[in-house]
């Protein structure tokens, strides 16, 4: 079992900035993908932003050149660094572990509790 305990969310104005940690503890395996996904009210949870252990990432259109996404491996901690924040990125923000075998087979897919992120007009 992995545990997440996020923090990090709040309220900011549009073009503030706002940065979200993740810290993962429990069963770590060596080869996984930390991420962050949202959702906003009415809408279906949608990735943001994701870092392989490797350190290779992904990020959704509607982020890219804005947030970025980092993690310590040392301490199991993933964090997003979001800038340029717009009311459109207001939306509870979840942070999510995926553990995978050497031979890319997931066994394992957590979730942590989510952070409220609003950004004012």
């Amino acid at each position: 079992q992995v545990q997440l305990v996020e923090s990090g969310g709040g309220l900011v104005q549009a073009g503030g900035s706002l940065r979200l940690s993740c810290a993962a503890s429990g069963s770590i395996f060596v080869i996984n993908v930390m991420g962050w996904y949202r959702q906003a009210p009415g809408k279906q949870r949608e990735l943001v932003a994701v870092i392989r252990s490797g350190g290779t990432t992904n990020y959704a259109d509607s982020v890219s050149g804005r947030f970025t996404i980092s993690r310590d491996n040392a301490k199991n901690t993933v964090y997003l660094q979001m800038n340029s924040l717009k009311p459109e990125d207001t939306a509870v923000y979840y942070c999510n572990y995926k553990t995978y075998t050497p031979y890319q087979t997931r066994t394992g897919d957590y979730w942590g509790q989510g952070t409220q992120v609003t950004v004012s007009s």
